[in-house]
């Protein structure tokens, strides 16, 4: 067994760095991804430019000696918060397939982030194999 506070900073620095691409990705390329994905322009640099907040709270979080598992539990709401309205989107709009692809593929890895942030927060104990 083995504390993990390295374990889960690892996992926030690893969130903060998919929430900086992602959104790189959505806000900067809004324009050339609408007609692909079938997503609206604005949908997309709207959501996007959320995620560079969310970046930099989870790059504080892997970096902060305050990290503790309240603190933790609100990346995993707000993750699975991004995972319920990912799949809103893909109801309440009309993405092509490459669209809707892009849309799973981002809340698959937001809900894995998700998964293992909660199974090691801090306060947990993660068995290693050796």
């Amino acid at each position: 067994m083995t504390d993990t506070t390295t374990t889960i900073r690892r996992i926030l620095g690893l969130d903060a760095l998919t929430c900086l691409l992602a959104g790189a990705v959505m806000s900067l390329g809004a324009g050339l991804l609408a007609g692909p994905t079938g997503l609206h322009p604005t949908l997309l640099l709207v959501a996007g430019c959320s995620l560079f907040p969310v970046a930099a709270l989870f790059a504080w979080m892997a970096k902060t000696p305050l990290l503790n598992a309240p603190l933790v539990l609100l990346a995993v709401i707000g993750n699975i918060a991004w995972v319920v309205a990912s799949i809103a989107t893909l109801m309440l709009t009309e993405p092509t397939a490459f669209g809707t692809a892009f849309v799973l593929a981002q809340a698959l890895v937001v809900g894995a982030l998700a998964w293992f942030e909660f199974k090691v927060r801090p306060g947990t104990r993660v068995a290693i194999a050796a």
